[in-house]
């Protein structure tokens, strides 16, 4: 492998390292729920009119129970066993919805049964279903137990294919995800002290868990499963949305999108709202099926920093860990720490890039539209950001402690002549891939330790490569 060892002044202060060679990182010791419900008084939706067939729609019925506990000053509200359909849920503060084992909580598959609220989607703030399950505004809630929580999403993903069929060949591709309204499964948006733990999520219409402008959120030991009875489009598991003080642990997650993924806002609306994702913990997950384990992006306008991900596991997962923008999104990731990493049959290892999927990042509008009214959230994606503001930045990223198996490629990382890939540090990582890769405009990465067996036996690829270090 060739190596470049010039030194070069780096610009910035370098962070303060601890015994271990690692920088300190005490935040990591604030963050996830502060509390839970403490009260125990027991709301039943049978008791509010809720029928459990999974075929009479329950939706007034669990409400009522939810707001009769809420009323109360919180509490438990819970399902007798057997299957409920229903469509939107708002939770309030003080309440722990308990769906416990032997409760199978069905989301309708009538999109009218999921009133449309202002909410963030995929980056662009807009109008939009409600989740099944919501918690909006509102503090100290708890969504738990060992029972199922199936999206019956497939309905949702037929639509979305057969508008994608229409909308491609006409050059929308980069609108298609916005005006296919599906449901989201479970929606936290500017809450604080909010706990999602031991549930099973199946068939998510869209996004399974998004946390969107809250703080202090948990999400514990639940598993995800979007690839029931087929492959849904676009069913990201965790989704952190410009929040702060975000833990996600002990998770089993298998979908067809990025399986965790941060994210902070899309061009010109999310350079508006300017709201980072940061000081969030990942730790002892497993991803299956999915394009990424841990994926930062593409929506950065915001920015995206200081983030803790250790103790995780790929296995099959398409890519190991993804950074991704667009050169008109703008916003800094950095501060990315990645430790005790294991994966095994992963296409990439790390993907990094700024010119993510142009098709749908890239917003121009065909000329059958020239002179027509067009719906306010086509207004915003076609907004035009200037290349100062819509310049994204990668830089900080720490990757130790990995060992990779039977992959397919160790990396392949595109900067951009006017933001290289800065800083990366790679430390003790055992690698067997079938080639490791390739490297476009980076400067200044360190490699400690790093061993590289690809079965074509050829090194990586670099090209506009500064000060790439091998001790």
């Amino acid at each position: 492998m060739k190596w470049l060892s010039l030194t070069l002044l780096l610009l910035v202060i370098p962070p303060v390292l601890n015994a271990a060679g690692w920088p300190e990182m005490l935040w990591t010791k604030d963050v996830g729920a502060r509390q839970r419900p403490a009260a125990s008084t027991v709301f039943l939706v049978n008791d509010y009119g809720a029928v459990a067939d999974g075929r009479t729609s329950g939706t007034a019925a669990i409400q009522k129970a939810i707001d009769a506990c809420a009323g109360k000053g919180g509490g438990i509200v819970s399902f007798l066993p057997g299957k409920y359909l229903s469509g939107s849920l708002f939770l309030k503060e003080g309440v722990h919805f308990q769906i416990p084992e032997g409760v199978v909580l069905l989301g309708s598959t009538q999109l009218s049964d999921y009133p449309d609220i202002p909410t963030r989607v995929a980056g662009v703030e807009m109008m939009w279903p409600a989740a099944l399950i919501n918690v909006l505004g509102t503090k100290n809630v708890s969504v738990g137990g060992k029972g199922i929580v199936h999206g019956q999403g497939k309905v949702f993903w037929d639509a979305y294919w057969a508008l994608r069929k229409e909308y491609e060949p006409r050059g929308l591709r980069w609108i298609v995800d916005y005006d296919s309204k599906r449901p989201r499964t479970l929606l936290v948006a500017e809450s604080t002290d909010i706990t999602v733990s031991d549930l099973t999520f199946q068939q998510s219409g869209f996004w399974t868990i998004h946390i969107l402008y809250s703080q202090y959120c948990t999400v514990d030991n639940v598993v995800i499963q979007n690839n029931i009875d087929g492959h849904g489009p676009s069913t990201d598991g965790i989704d952190i949305d410009s929040s702060s003080k975000i833990l996600v642990q002990n998770s089993d997650i298998d979908c067809n999108d990025d399986n965790i993924c941060l994210k902070a806002g899309r061009d010109a609306d999310g350079l508006r709202v300017n709201r980072p994702t940061e000081y969030v913990v990942i730790r002892n997950c497993i991803s299956r099926a999915g394009a990424g384990l841990l994926t930062c992006g593409s929506e950065t306008s915001g920015g995206i920093r200081y983030v803790l991900a250790e103790g995780l596991r790929a296995k099959g997962t398409s890519v190991g860990v993804r950074l991704k923008s667009a050169m008109n999104r703008g916003g800094i990731t950095e501060h990315i720490y990645i430790r005790d990493v294991d994966m095994e049959n992963v296409r990439i290892v790390l993907e990094a890039t700024m010119n993510w999927n142009p098709a749908y990042s890239y917003s121009k509008l065909p000329g059958e539209f020239n002179g027509h009214p067009l719906p306010d959230h086509w207004n915003k994606m076609l907004q035009v950001v200037d290349s100062v503001r819509g310049t994204p930045f990668f830089r900080n990223v720490w990757l130790s402690d990995v060992k990779i198996r039977n992959s397919a490629e160790f990396m392949r990382v595109s900067g951009n002549k006017t933001s290289y890939m800065e800083q990366f540090s790679f430390r003790n990582i055992d690698a067997q891939v079938q080639k490791a890769g390739s490297v476009n405009y980076a400067r200044n990465w360190e490699f400690t330790n790093v061993t590289i067996k690809a079965d074509d036996l050829k090194e990586l690829r670099l090209q506009h490569a500064e000060n790439l270090q091998k001790k």
